[in-house]
């Protein structure tokens, strides 16, 4: 999943009350998490840069992770053009259906449900749009590894689905280091907070930005073992972090 402020806050869905329970909640706000998306100042700008980290070739095949309502997916198939194909997969409904719909002129751009962690390739869901896992030439997961149990791990099970040579991009919301950083961070916990479902709790026993912090330095670090790292960056205010790399041999 990757939107806006459920985007850019990258929550952990296991936080609250479950998985339906943050199904429900991205699904109330599909349309509104969309608009913010598409219009955050800065956060299109971001998302053309993580399709160029890609490093995609015309006719290639490139999945994205959590692709929420679709943001990235044109991005990504002006990459690959009409004879490459795209593939985004979320587990929420509404937020999927919004996908569709903004995606239903391109013929090889295809919407799936299922778990960023369980990835359905082996699978009906991947088969039915004519995609194999052997053929992904890169993943994307953007504003997605704050929401997992284990993101370090779910990094390397996309390392290993897209092999040596292929490309693995993620791009998430933290702290900023910068020097400008106190009011940055104070609005970016305040998001980080108003999009953790249920968002009528006030206190959380642990800070849920700290927690999240922590998620996104081990994927990040992890995807930099796992390969040669050809971009590593910070974007909007040194909130957003930015790390492509193609995958090495074992």
């Amino acid at each position: 999943m990757q939107e806006p402020t459920r985007g850019t806050s990258d929550v952990d869905s296991n936080s609250s009350t479950g998985s339906e329970t943050a199904q429900e909640f991205y699904g109330r706000w599909a349309r509104l998490y969309d608009l913010i998306a598409r219009r955050t100042p800065g956060i299109p700008a971001l998302r053309r840069r993580a399709a160029a980290a890609c490093r995609l070739e015309p006719g290639d095949t490139v999945v994205e992770m959590g692709c929420g309502t679709g943001a990235n997916l044109p991005y990504l198939r002006e990459r690959v053009g009409p004879e490459g194909t795209v593939v985004g997969l979320d587990f929420t409904g509404p937020v999927l259906e919004r996908a569709r719909e903004l995606t239903a002129e391109y013929d090889n751009v295809h919407v799936v449900q299922g778990d960023a962690t369980r990835p359905p390739f082996a699978g009906d869901a991947l088969e039915n749009v004519g995609v194999d896992g052997s053929e992904i030439d890169a993943l994307l997961a953007t504003f997605v590894v704050g929401m997992l149990e284990d993101p370090a791990g779910a990094v390397d099970d996309w390392c290993d689905l897209v092999g040596p040579g292929g490309h693995v991009v993620l791009a998430n919301a933290a702290r900023s280091d910068a020097w400008y950083a106190p009011p940055v961070n104070a609005v970016f916990r305040a998001i980080v907070v108003l999009s953790t479902p249920p968002t009528t709790k006030l206190r959380y026993e642990n800070d849920p930005h700290l927690r999240l912090d922590e998620k996104i330095d081990a994927a990040h670090a992890r995807l930099r073992e796992r390969s040669a790292a050809i971009a590593d960056e910070t974007h909007v205010f040194g909130v957003v972090r930015l790390t492509g790399g193609r995958i090495a041999s074992n």
